[in-house]
């Protein structure tokens, strides 16, 4: 369909971009500079914190945040995310100063950033995102452990040892040798940290990061405190300094170069998410922000600054402040960059235990109790601990890996892991359930299980399996041959999507490849193998396997809603179908216990008024009574009671069946008659007995209409009357009124 907009002939391209400029204007004007302000305000003293906590001159923190708020900002394909130095790398830049120094660590930064640019060319962004975020998490946490014990010396008025575990052994001397002056002004930081986001109104909005620095600098100053302060060289242009080339030590370069890289580009994707999930505005595009990201890296580090990643904190911030565009993280920048040359001189005011108390506090931080309790419920309890043990141990990288490695470990025992277990019935029949991949890893667990088996004993095997290799084929044909040579009896019962026929036919396929529950019949998922087992199984044994599954895989998810609805029901919907066992009203509606009250008879019909006190009943009831807001009535093609119509109701055997079927003879003529739904279903390509089908249901619709109970109660406009068909071989759902049928599926969508 074409919609067409008049246009007021006075308007033309250019007014209309004028006016689209203007409207920008004002939106940045509106939201992303008061949003830009509240992140520079955010992002100064966490960028000094992270300097001094990296081993790098103060202001390296000061420039890498204007390149990371400008550069990153404007060519990054996340617009809401803010870049500069972040927390993450802190352990790997300190690591990297104190083995190469600080011009070396430049050189390694601008390599880093190349190498964040080749990813983005190469497209392959979102690989980065493959990395468990189980792993990342703990890596982030052993970070903040390690920045919490390096700085807790600096705010006792001490010095950090060269390690975490040194750090952490070490704090009872400094404990011991603590200087009050730097622990009240660590202590003032802390405490505001904790205590600023709590208050109320309008307070709570300041940045509770520059609350702290700026009250504890002031007590500081005003009670003259001896502590150690920050000493610059000069403003941030002064501090600009080239990279240097390395004495040897490639190797390290190297692994420097691909560490800064790796973790930068994999923060950046990873806050860049966080960042989507914020807000409904333009989705990042992954490959574009690697290229900025690597782009103000190669600046940054030819400049004298820290690496740069995007940072979820300033991110963050920069949404909940309200900004809409990317001006918001580039006018942050320029703010910093404003400060960093006019108002250096304000940061030599700051105590390094004011900044030590900030950086413990986003240590700890880090550290995410919601993270911890996700990793212990999905299992992953196992990879966040010893990722975070290696971090603080080892380092950052060794720690890393071998998170990955226990991760993909974990992840491989899941996948080829099956759950095989034996146990006997209170009948004495022996169940063997196996569930999950069955392959030729499984047979030693499957071989132990199964020796368990008394010889002789009547065995129920149930395969819930997705995937199963020709060598378990093998391995349980040969059992149940030797297990029914020594007088027992086995039966197979197959409730997965992976079959041992299948698995002696070809390569085997991993995946639900069928249906189950109530979309499948007993057949598609009760197979026995015709090599192993009788194929004919007694009476009932199909209908007490069923409910046996049911209790197994759905009772306990049902239960809750048939609780809320054991003394009452309130159905929406009088459903009247045909009772042919292939039409499954739940299922083609997608409805549940409680949804539809269904009444079903031979051909979904609805006898005139005083011919059938059955479906009167039920309609009375379900209309009058329950208060059901819609009729629908429901046919379908294959009917058997529509082929005896044509064929004459005479032609059946039994006189009650053929006297049914006499209600039927109206719709019959109707069809005859040239009626609209029959003229429509021929156009559609259905056959006459699909055709006398689809006008039954509008026969029937038109019945109900002079219904006493349902034509007063469509009339007041308090119900709704409609019907369906079903296509079989399709697995279509046609809708039916008294003069056209509409095509519902998604595929396509009309009215004939």
């Amino acid at each position: 369909m074409t919609t067409t907009v008049d246009r007021d002939p006075s308007d033309s391209p250019d007014s209309s971009g004028d006016s689209e400029s203007l409207s920008r204007i004002g939106g940045i004007l509106k939201y992303d500079v008061p949003a830009s302000l509240v992140v520079f305000l955010v992002a100064v003293p966490l960028s000094i914190g992270i300097a001094v906590a990296s081993g790098a001159p103060v202001m390296a923190g000061l420039i890498a945040a204007v390149i990371g708020g400008i550069l990153a900002g404007a060519l990054g394909g996340s617009p809401l995310q803010v870049s500069g130095p972040a927390a993450g790398l802190t352990v790997v830049v300190a690591e990297l100063v104190n083995q190469f120094g600080w011009a070396v660590t430049c050189l390694i930064t601008v390599g880093a950033g190349a190498v964040q640019i080749l990813l983005g060319l190469s497209r392959i962004a979102r690989h980065a995102l493959a990395i468990s975020p189980v792993v990342v998490h703990a890596m982030l946490a052993g970070i903040g452990v390690t920045i919490a014990l390096q700085q807790i010396h600096v705010l006792l008025g001490g010095e950090s040892e060269s390690s975490a575990v040194e750090n952490l052994l070490a704090i009872p001397t400094s404990v011991a040798a603590g200087q009050w002056p730097s622990i009240l002004v660590g202590g003032v930081v802390i405490a505001l940290m904790l205590l600023w986001p709590r208050l109320p109104g309008m307070a709570s909005k300041i940045p509770a990061a520059l609350v702290a620095v700026v009250t504890a600098t002031a007590i500081s100053v005003v009670l003259n405190l001896d502590v150690e302060r920050i000493d610059l060289p000069g403003n941030l242009i002064k501090a600009l300094s080239l990279p240097a080339l390395p004495d040897g030590q490639w190797a390290g370069i190297a692994t420097g170069v691909l560490t800064i890289a790796l973790i930068a580009s994999v923060e950046s994707l990873l806050s860049a998410v966080a960042v989507d999930k914020m807000h409904t505005g333009p989705r990042t595009n992954f490959d574009r922000e690697l290229l900025g990201q690597g782009a103000a890296n190669m600046v940054s580090g030819a400049a004298g600054g820290l690496p740069v990643t995007g940072v979820i904190v300033r991110s963050s911030s920069n949404v909940k402040a309200g900004a809409k565009s990317r001006a918001s993280a580039i006018l942050h920048g320029v703010w910093i960059l404003v400060f960093s040359v006019l108002f250096i001189s304000i940061v030599e005011l700051v105590p390094f235990a004011a900044l030590a108390g900030l950086l413990v506090m986003i240590g700890v931080q880090l550290i995410k109790l919601a993270d911890i309790k996700i990793a212990n419920k999905t299992g992953d309890i196992a990879v966040y601990s010893v990722t975070v043990i290696g971090v603080v141990v080892l380092n950052l990288l060794e720690g890393v890996l071998i998170g990955l490695a226990l991760a993909v470990f974990l992840v491989l025992r899941r996948v080829v892991w099956a759950h095989v277990h034996a146990n006997e019935t209170v009948d004495g029949t022996w169940r063997v359930h196996m569930e999950g991949s069955l392959s030729f890893l499984s047979l030693p667990r499957l071989t132990h299980v199964l020796s368990s088996v008394p010889s002789g004993a009547k065995v129920n095997m149930e395969l819930a399996v997705d995937f199963l290799d020709h060598a378990v084929h093998e391995h349980l044909h040969e059992w149940v041959r030797q297990h029914e040579l020594g007088g027992g009896d086995v039966r197979i019962e197959e409730n997965g999507s992976a079959s041992l026929a299948a698995a002696a036919q070809g390569p085997p396929k991993c995946g639900m490849t069928g249906v189950r529950g109530s979309l499948a019949p007993w057949s598609a998922w009760q197979l026995k193998s015709d090599s192993i087992v009788d194929v004919n199984p007694p009476a009932l044994r199909p209908v007490l396997s069923g409910v046996a599954e049911y209790h197994r895989t759905h009772a306990d998810a049902i239960k809750p809603h048939l609780q809320g609805m054991k003394e009452f029901q309130d159905p929406d919907t009088f459903f009247l179908c045909c009772v042919d066992s292939r039409v499954m009203p739940n299922t083609i509606t997608s409805s549940g216990p409680g949804d539809l009250f269904t009444v079903r008879n031979m051909g979904n019909m609805v006898p005139a008024q005083g011919q059938d006190t059955s479906v009167e009943a039920s309609l009375a009831y379900g209309v009058d009574v329950l208060g059901t807001s819609s009729v629908v009535v429901c046919g379908h093609s294959g009917c058997g009671a529509m082929r005896t119509i044509l064929a004459g109701p005479d032609t059946v055997g039994d006189e009650r069946v053929a006297e049914w079927l006499e209600h039927g003879l109206a719709s019959l003529d109707a069809l005859r008659s040239g009626h609209p739904v029959g003229r429509a279903a021929a156009e559609l390509g259905f056959a006459e007995r699909e055709q006398l089908a689809m006008v039954n249901v509008a026969v029937q619709l038109q019945t109900l209409t002079r219904h006493r109970v349902v034509g007063r109660a469509a009339a007041d406009g308090k119900l709704r009357v409609t019907g369906l068909f079903f296509d079989i071989p399709s697995a279509r759902v046609l809708q039916i009124s008294t003069k056209e049928i509409t095509v519902l599926d998604t595929a396509e969508v009309e009215t004939v």
